[in-house]
């Protein structure tokens, strides 16, 4: 209730494109820095939660095939605690934009893994600690940005030694031969 209907609107809408596969995922941690730069106490794991709720009520809808009027009427029914604002939001979005979902989405085809967006890397020497003077260590950093099937954008980083990477090339090289054949 304290987010702006601006603010819901472009997360609603962030997740209609997420759904239409326009968009990778949400990027939640941006969002809610927009948010709160907006005066709004909120954390990512609340706004997470708008947006997974969001973004399965969107999902059912189109599975389901509602008009924007049986949409609203379900959530006048069955939500109490949605503010009106929110119910005008999604009714907006959901009349300009619901449609494109239920023609793109095949009938009960859900994503269930997460989907790749970025990935970065950086190599590096650990040159000592306060247990070894010379290490001369290299190591490889990689940090990978996914979605997450409901459409939140995470990184996940790791660090391999340089037989770690070897094999990790090799493992990318024989999926490469492998999709050649495809």
């Amino acid at each position: 209730s304290t987010i702006s209907s601006n603010m819901f609107f472009s997360q609603c809408e962030q997740i209609i494109q997420h759904l239409n596969h326009k968009i990778p995922g949400i990027n939640t941690a941006e969002l809610c820095q927009r948010i709160q730069t907006a005066g709004v106490d909120i954390n990512v794991g609340d706004l997470a939660k708008i947006a997974n709720t969001l973004s399965f009520l969107f999902s059912t809808a189109a599975r389901n095939n509602l008009s924007t009027e049986e949409l609203v009427t379900t959530l006048g029914s069955g939500v109490s605690t949605l503010p009106k604002h929110a119910v005008q939001v999604i009714r907006h979005v959901w009349n300009e934009q619901g449609k494109a979902i239920a023609v793109s989405e095949d009938a009960g085809n859900m994503a269930t893994v997460g989907q790749f967006v970025d990935m970065k890397w950086k190599l590096g020497v650990a040159m000592s600690s306060d247990t070894c003077r010379s290490l001369k260590y290299p190591y490889v950093t990689v940090t990978l940005t996914v979605a997450d099937p409901s459409g939140q954008i995470t990184d996940k980083s790791f660090e391999m030694t340089i037989s770690q990477f070897k094999n990790f090339f090799r493992q990318f090289k024989e999926m490469a031969s492998v999709l050649e054949t495809v």
